[in-house]
């Protein structure tokens, strides 16, 4: 089914990702963000005719209607991410990552939206030591960063009604290439320290963290939206593909990328361990993933090779905290 689709922070690092997955799907994809990472991350696609690029903000809902006409779905990525970006303006976070949220799902199915899937995290969780995480156990965000997130999910559950479907992902931290590249989340430092540096810096090792391959991440949104409704309605599902422990990330990292490579362990205060079940979704959706964290290493490996990311470590393109810096975002 071909659909009409918004994707709401969709210039992002999974977005520039995702957007021409869909294309290739069949579907129309209209882009609504602010584009401050450049909206040449869609130079592969930009002259593809069911693409639309919208400049505009979250906080401004008149921009978001006028984007959201014609859509029959809605994929909203967007906010302020992770937690020291989020931490460096919290006003500016709670603007962006909340109060926005609930104007845009009542303005998506005022413009007729028949599907809505929200980008949440599996950072809602908080810290569940010893115990694999399920969709079943409650919610004990930490932070405000992932505190908002619930109150987004729960903002959503209230809006749900019939005809208007709802679902809620929960991703583990992604990583892979991305022509939006960041350089920012676990397997992607690594890689490049390692790329660059000729060295890994383990802080502790022994924590177990959840990740998920950025193509993978884009096959779950595809099913999102592909899927009956009867299969998607009210839904939420975590997306994960393997629980690594921090050392055994740097291990395969070294491993794709050179004998060369030396790590060094150092002790840190962040001993939080994190095992995500990714089961649900396997079970009603049959989605598994197809790409490892090798897979990633290698993908981002072979972009530094072909000149895809220049001044890796010091761009702030590729850090999101330091281009918000850079920008002084209000």
């Amino acid at each position: 089914m071909s659909r009409n689709v918004c994707v709401i922070g969709g210039a992002g690092y999974v977005g520039a990702v995702l957007v021409p997955e869909l294309l290739k799907a069949g579907h129309r994809v209209t882009v609504f963000d602010l584009f401050i990472y450049g909206a040449e991350v869609f130079d592969a696609v930009k002259d593809n005719a069911n693409l639309k690029l919208v400049k505009g903000d979250v906080r401004t809902i008149s921009s978001v209607e006028a984007a959201l006409k014609g859509c029959d779905a809605v994929i909203h990525l967007a906010c302020i991410s992770n937690d020291p970006s989020f931490e460096l303006d919290p006003q500016l976070g709670k603007s962006i990552n909340l109060d926005s949220f609930r104007p845009i799902v009542r303005a998506a199915k005022a413009a007729g939206v028949k599907r809505f899937v929200f980008a949440s995290s599996s950072s809602v969780y908080g810290i569940k030591e010893g115990v694999e995480v399920t969709e079943d156990l409650s919610l004990e965000p930490l932070t405000d960063y992932s505190r908002f997130k619930a109150m987004c999910e729960d903002i959503l559950a209230e809006e749900r009604a019939p005809g208007f479907v709802t679902c809620v992902l929960r991703p583990a931290t992604v990583c892979g290439y991305s022509p939006r590249q960041r350089l920012d989340v676990i397997v992607n430092i690594l890689t490049n320290h390692a790329v660059h540096l000729g060295k890994v810096k383990i802080m502790g090792g022994a924590q177990l963290r959840p990740n998920v391959h950025i193509e993978d991440m884009c096959r779950a949104y595809l099913l999102s939206l592909e899927l009956p409704d009867d299969a998607v309605d009210g839904t939420c599902f975590n997306v994960g593909e393997r629980n690594h422990s921090v050392a055994k990330l740097a291990e395969i990292v070294q491993s794709n990328v050179g004998p060369h490579v030396t790590a060094e362990t150092v002790p840190t205060n962040d001993n939080r361990s994190y095992h995500v079940s990714s089961e649900r979704i396997r079970q009603a959706w049959g989605f598994t993933p197809r790409y490892s964290i090798d897979d990633a290493v290698k993908g981002l490996v072979g972009a530094f090779a072909a000149g895809k990311l220049p001044d890796a470590m010091s761009h702030p393109r590729y850090f999101n905290i330091k281009r918000m810096q850079e920008l002084k975002l209000s």
